[in-house]
């Protein structure tokens, strides 16, 4: 009989190849903070935008109540109360950044100041501005002998104002028409967290001056029996 050769064991392995599992690192610390404060330059530039747009609407409105002050007067006072809140939360934004660009936030850094001709201009656009509602309020209770001499000086702040304010939003409009709807569109509201927060500031400022307007109406009687000078 022909010599049988030894057959070798067959081996089986019991080696289970399963996928490589990669564990998720965590995100650096450096890169959490860069893309916080990323977030942070949007919000801020996001309420800014929003409340500057919101504002351009009720100046163009008091500026139509110009044209015949006399017969709308009391729409002239009640929509230069309506500004009051807005203008300061516009104050409030723009300074933040002012503040924080200037104390080295990266962020903000990064971003990097507006033109050099709108950040000269900008303290006047904000000292004018105040001044041409505080001239306007004096206007309502001060007593009769310095009406003229409120007048005067309500007309002449608003001619600076109005000279200044044309420079400025001329200068920031592209990036008021880019970024004031981004909140309001669901498209992009999602973007940066605290859309439905910066919303409700904008809204919120505007309706605090309906109690502004309403106390002061009352003032518009005597201006509405003696004559414009």
């Amino acid at each position: 009989m022909p010599a049988r050769h030894p057959v070798a064991p067959r081996v089986i392995s019991s080696q289970v190849h399963s996928p490589e599992v990669v564990e998720a690192q965590p995100e650096p610390w450096s890169t959490r903070t860069e893309r916080r404060g990323s977030a942070g330059v949007e919000s801020n530039t996001r309420l800014t935008a929003a409340t500057g747009a919101t504002l351009f609407v009720l100046f163009a409105a008091e500026g139509l109540t110009i044209l015949r002050v006399r017969q709308l007067l009391s729409f002239h006072v009640f929509i230069g109360m309506l500004l009051i809140p807005p203008v300061l939360l516009k104050i409030a934004t723009t300074g933040y950044r002012f503040s924080r660009y200037y104390l080295g936030a990266p962020a903000y850094r990064r971003k990097g100041p507006p033109a050099p001709l709108l950040r000269l201009l900008g303290p006047f656009v904000v000292v004018l501005t105040l001044a041409v509602i505080l001239t306007g309020i004096a206007l309502l209770v001060v007593g009769p002998s310095l009406r003229g001499e409120m007048l005067f000086l309500h007309k002449a702040t608003f001619v600076l104002w109005f000279g200044a304010m044309v420079v400025h939003v001329l200068g920031h409009l592209l990036e008021t028409a880019r970024f004031a709807p981004r909140d309001w569109l669901y498209a992009t509201r999602r973007d940066v967290t605290g859309a439905g927060a910066r919303r409700w500031a904008v809204v919120t400022s505007v309706a605090l001056g309906v109690p502004l307007g309403l106390l002061l109406l009352g003032r518009v009687g005597p201006w509405l029996v003696q004559p414009f000078k």
